[in-house]
């Protein structure tokens, strides 16, 4: 019996008119980047495993697919060790989990090839061992812009700009959340949980999905006190303006030096930002926000589509102040954002915001009654694809026209070239618009004008 054809869970494929629309996402995320000054890089699909372990928290590890060594491990492996123990003996590599860390991982090893500040793009996959839900894959792309060597907020404005630009050129309505890993820390401080940072962090960034009842329970279950979760629950609870929150947490943290210097650093950009005014994004203050990336320690953000039924973020990211120093380079701070390519494509699909040119890879198809018109018309073709119009010619000279016609539906070309001996003669072709049946008797100069 034969077996099923099907896809690993949590994959998909993409099919060609998917895959328009898809590249249709990147090249606007992509122009927007190189338009800012940044320039691509690539790195494999796979890292050693110590490159990726102990980088994105106790959770984000369990999340790492590992791969498994090449050969048997029959001898010399103790299967009575604990899965993490039997991991380190027979896997040395991993698939990435991100495009930071790796980035990171580059820099350190190309810091001596590299003009700094360095601002980089990557558009590539990632893999995550999630459970697959509806926005969640474990196969998924993301478009990463990075700028290391430079503690400037003005590359945090540059980038609350680019995410405006995406956004605004994909017609996706927005909402920008910002938030600072310093403040968190100040607030961590002044409940007199100083050294649960992480653990405090990691379960506000839930507060979308399990509520309030939920973090408190698992603030309590990680050893946080009574007390400490009851100074907490005005924070979490607080509604405002951005204006109102500030002028709240600096009241707040008063007495916390670092808690001060992540408010003066939010004011910065939201003023900065202002100033320069965006073009439809809207802009927030979220005190909640957390991400759960150990990695950040300054400016946090998140974006999410303001219409639509998916609620997961659709783009996020940081400052990082010592992530290249687990690979040895010091103070080398750097700045981020990652556009999560699948979720915008998912959102994009829901509420049908693409051009209709989009899904037009194809503009003009000769359709022929024979094998002379066949010959006739490619030197045309030749001409029209010069001109830069993408199109073809129905390969089998022989085929009804019925059929040629029904290949253009299905492929949705907009116009079709119809030849025969009258054509041939004449030197004038008939061109069929067809969404609205209109045809014409045009010369092939005239037809490429008109298309263009």
């Amino acid at each position: 019996m034969a077996q099923k054809p099907s896809t690993p869970k949590g994959t998909r494929d993409f099919s060609p008119n998917e895959m328009v629309r898809r590249n249709y996402i990147f090249d606007t995320i992509k122009q927007v980047f190189q338009r800012y000054g940044y320039l691509p890089i690539e790195t494999p699909a796979m890292e050693n495993l110590s490159t990726l372990m102990g980088k994105y928290g106790e959770e984000g590890d369990k999340l790492i697919f590992k791969i498994l060594n090449s050969g048997d491990f029959k001898e010399g492996v103790d299967l009575s060790l604990n899965s993490k123990q039997l991991t380190n003996k027979i896997s040395e590599k991993a698939l990435k989990y991100d495009l930071t860390v790796p980035f990171a991982r580059y820099v350190v090893q190309h810091q001596h090839e590299i003009t700094f500040p360095f601002k980089r793009y990557q558009i590539q996959p990632v893999w995550r061992a999630d459970r697959p839900q509806k926005g969640r894959y474990r196969e998924f792309y993301q478009c990463d812009a990075d700028v290391i060597g430079s503690t400037s907020l003005l590359n945090e404005v540059d980038l609350v700009q680019m995410i405006d630009e995406v956004f605004t050129t994909l017609k996706v309505p927005a909402l920008i959340k910002i938030n600072n890993r310093k403040i968190l820390n100040g607030i961590a401080e002044i409940i007199g949980e100083k050294e649960k940072i992480v653990t405090i962090t990691v379960a506000i960034d839930k507060l979308d999905k399990i509520g309030i009842d939920g973090v408190n329970k698992e603030l309590q279950e990680n050893g946080l006190s009574n007390e400490a979760i009851q100074k907490l629950q005005p924070l979490i609870e607080f509604q405002g303006t951005t204006l109102e929150k500030l002028n709240f947490l600096k009241k707040l943290l008063a007495s916390s030096n670092i808690g001060l210097s992540g408010i003066e650093e939010v004011e910065y950009i939201f003023k900065t930002i202002n100033n320069l005014k965006l073009n439809s994004a809207d802009i927030e203050l979220d005190i909640t926000l957390a991400r759960g990336l150990n990695y950040y320690t300054g400016a946090i953000f998140e974006v999410k589509a303001t219409i639509g039924t998916l609620t997961s973020s659709i783009c996020g990211g940081g400052r990082y102040d010592d992530l290249t120093s687990i690979f040895g380079l010091l103070n080398m701070s750097g700045v981020g954002i990652s556009f999560g390519a699948d979720r915008i494509y998912d959102v994009m699909n829901e509420l049908n915001l693409y051009p209709e040119s989009v899904t037009e890879s194809t503009k003009l198809l000769f359709v022929t009654f024979g094998e002379a018109e066949q010959n006739y018309c490619l030197p045309l073709l030749s001409i029209v694809r010069k001109a830069g119009l993408n199109s073809e010619i129905y390969p089998d000279a022989n085929a009804k026209m019925k059929k040629q016609m029904s290949y253009a539906d299905d492929k949705k070309i907009p116009f079709v070239v119809i030849v025969g001996s009258d054509e041939m003669e004449s030197g004038l072709l008939s061109l069929k618009n067809m969404a609205t049946g209109e045809q014409e008797k045009i010369s092939i100069d005239n037809i490429i004008k008109k298309i263009k």
